[in-house]
């Protein structure tokens, strides 16, 4: 399928590896020029370029922090004018909620609230401006379906879609749509830590932690980068243009729930 969308212009955060390299991956595949940010350059440098040599679209690294003040101006001095907006951050440590105090709130608000707020309100009056535009959320499953060991992303990514079910509404006018993808399980960096967590806790190998959580997922077997960056790209395409607020799941399954 044509998605309509070739030589427009992508901030892909957090695009170095995982989720995030599967969205840009497949944006680029579409014929999207990219402006990617990680905080580490080693890492992005390399996905930067193999997507250069595999795609031949241009491609604009930016390494910084998105939740700092500083980060955030530096991608958004290189993304002024794009078409599409991906926002991404690394999940919160896991834990109980008697290990949180507010800083590690604040933090995970930071990363994956903040930061995506105000990415969007800097580059959506351009989109409405231009007419057409496109913001796509990376969450979690666990803003439907908490994770109890998850309680800082819990939080933090509710917060998130809160925001965005009333701003989405505001802009769609425009020819600017905002939606959220919740991904289960993928198999990324995030899922090895999660599995190491799991092993330790239970005093079991990775192996067997990955066997048990593969058995609570219909699929049986863990997302990959490739078909939730398909999903991603279609959110961004000149086709989804009536899907407005929505929050869709990518988990195999696993959440129980009829709606």
């Amino acid at each position: 399928m044509d998605l309509g969308i070739s030589g427009k212009r992508a901030l892909v955060c957090a695009s170095s590896k995982g989720l995030g390299l599967g969205c840009a991956e497949a944006l680029a595949e579409a014929g999207v020029n990219l402006v990617m940010n990680a905080r580490g350059s080693e890492a992005l440098e390399a996905s930067a370029q193999a997507i250069r040599d595999q795609y031949g679209v241009d491609v604009v690294t930016v390494a910084a922090d998105v939740a700092t003040p500083e980060g955030q101006k530096q991608v958004l001095d290189a993304a002024e004018g794009v078409d599409i907006l991906v926002t991404n951050a690394g999940g919160p440590p896991p834990g109980m909620w008697t290990d949180w105090d507010r800083e590690d709130f604040i933090k995970a608000l930071d990363a994956n609230m903040l930061a995506p707020i105000a990415l969007m309100k800097a580059l959506l009056p351009g989109m409405m401006e231009r007419g057409w535009g496109r913001v796509v959320n990376i969450t979690s499953v666990s803003v439907k379906s908490p994770v109890s060991v998850l309680g800082l992303s819990n939080s933090a990514r509710a917060g998130l879609t809160g925001y965005v079910a009333g701003t989405s509404r505001q802009v769609a006018g425009h020819g600017v749509t905002i939606n959220n993808l919740q991904p289960g399980i993928h198999a990324t960096d995030r899922a090895v830590a999660l599995d190491g967590g799991a092993a330790k806790a239970q005093g079991i190998t990775p192996e067997e932690a990955q066997k048990q959580r593969f058995g609570t997922i219909p699929a049986g077997r863990y997302g990959t980068r490739q078909e939730f960056g398909a999903a991603c790209a279609f959110l961004c395409s000149q086709h989804a243009g009536f899907i407005v607020g929505q929050n869709i799941l990518l988990d195999g399954g696993a959440t129980n729930s009829t709606m």
